[in-house]
């Protein structure tokens, strides 16, 4: 018994090791070793936005992609203003459910921005980049716009690479370079091809990126540009174009969005979904910690303890990974509390089966712990199968419940059959008297 006696120790230093640094940056936030935990939108506050994207410009095959181009533009947009852990996702479908191509969702979560009008300002300053060609068969009227008088080539933000300020090496002129990646070279070097001595204007947001002297700079195409690479030159002021090559390199959206939600959640809102969450919890943990050393005593005792370890456990791995918590989140560690005595009750019942035959103590604990793996396994399992299930089909929400209790039913099942079993062979009771049946026994009588 001396080797579950070592290892019983050890589990308990650790869980005290982890369970303190897991409330250290309650008691001293400021500490190195303090990692607070990662809120959601929902507990900490913020601003949650969900925009439309036109995909209807884009060829089918290539909505993924441009949608993963336009979540990477805007987090990194939003990353520029400082905003703490911005969550830039795709609102992904489900297998079940038809997908609308023409329309497809952005979710844009910022905590901490309490102001809803700053937020979509900040992401509707982003630009829509695009390269229009001349139309030459366009009879220009009053009523024409700049805009209309260039027709689409396909070539968007969604290609460009960097743009950079650059200056000529002999007169010391400012110019702007484009480079696009290699999709957008080769894009380009079919669009300068196939339109040789017509004009090539670039928009902003539908609006001309540059004039000058009354009228928009528009090269002319003289012959097939190769390497991914264009050149806005001119007689352009130098701050200007700063400003414009941070402009798009902040963020040239591949596709336009539109702003179709809104919700804003307060701080304290939050603050007070968090601290009921918890409050449930602790009371939750309790009431069963009761009922287990009443009904089961001493092995109920221990496998509060296994209980114990396997909540600082679960909380470490949290902030490792890191998971946000949300409300659902927490919901999902509760209901996983829940499984993990759900397992140790399992076992418990199997021991006194075993005495009951006669058996041992020493044998009763071993056979039963034995035994009921295999209900423990396979009840685990169509837990971890509905986890898995709601993680790939749900939403953010949704998610997040899913995650906290597939980790949490993934950790029970170490915490009861591992440290419950360890701690109940380190005891070493082998005889039988009438205070070990009362230790090993069960009900309040």
């Amino acid at each position: 018994m001396a080797k579950y006696r070592i290892i019983a120790v050890f589990l308990i230093l650790a869980g005290i090791a982890v369970g303190y640094f897991d409330a250290l940056h309650f008691v001293n936030p400021d500490s190195a070793f303090a990692k607070p935990f990662k809120l959601g939108l929902d507990l900490q506050g913020g601003v949650h936005l969900v925009y439309k994207a036109d995909v209807s410009e884009i060829n089918p095959s290539e909505v993924k992609n441009a949608m993963e181009g336009l979540r990477d533009v805007i987090e990194r947009r939003v990353n520029l203003f400082g905003v703490a852990e911005p969550l830039v996702q795709v609102e992904e479908k489900g297998i079940l459910k038809t997908e609308d191509k023409r329309g497809q969702r952005l979710i844009v979560e910022l905590p901490g921005v309490t102001d809803i009008n700053q937020a979509i300002k900040m992401i509707g300053e982003t630009p829509f980049l695009e390269f229009r060609i001349e139309n030459p068969n366009l009879e220009p009227t009053a009523t024409t716009s700049v805009y209309e008088a260039f027709l689409p080539t396909g070539l968007t933000g969604r290609f460009l690479k960097k743009a950079r300020l650059e200056f000529n090496q002999t007169t010391f002129e400012p110019y702007m370079t484009l480079e696009f990646n290699d999709e957008g070279a080769k894009l380009f070097a079919k669009i300068t091809k196939e339109n040789i001595n017509r004009r090539l204007a670039v928009f902003l947001d539908g609006a001309p990126l540059l004039e000058k002297d009354g009228g928009i700079f528009a090269p002319v195409i003289r012959g097939e540009i190769n390497g991914g690479k264009a050149e806005v030159t001119g007689q352009f002021d130098a701050k200007e174009l700063k400003d414009l090559v941070k402009t798009l390199n902040s963020g040239a959206l591949p596709v336009p969005i539109s702003l179709i939600s809104q919700q804003s959640v307060g701080p304290t809102l939050g603050q007070k979904i968090l601290f009921k969450g918890v409050r449930a919890g602790i009371y939750g943990i309790i009431l069963v910690a009761i009922f287990l050393i009443l009904w089961y005593r001493l092995p109920g005792l221990i496998s509060v303890l296994a209980l114990a370890i396997y909540t600082v456990l679960v909380l470490a791995i949290f902030k490792l990974i890191p998971v946000t918590l949300t409300s659902a989140g927490i919901a999902g560690f509760i209901l996983s509390v829940g499984m993990a005595v759900d397992a140790n009750i399992l076992i418990f019942e199997r021991m006194k089966e075993e005495r009951k035959e006669g058996k041992a103590l020493s044998t009763a604990i071993t056979e039963g712990f034995s035994r009921a793996w295999l209900s423990i396994r396979d009840s685990n399992a169509s837990s971890l199968i509905s986890s898995a299930i709601l993680y790939w089909m749900g939403t953010s929400m949704v998610k997040g419940f899913a995650l906290t209790l597939g980790i949490g039913v993934l950790v029970s099942m170490f915490s009861a059959i591992t440290i419950s079993r360890t701690f109940l062979l380190a005891l070493g009771i082998k005889g039988e008297n009438k205070f070990s049946r009362f230790l090993m026994g069960s009900g309040i009588n």
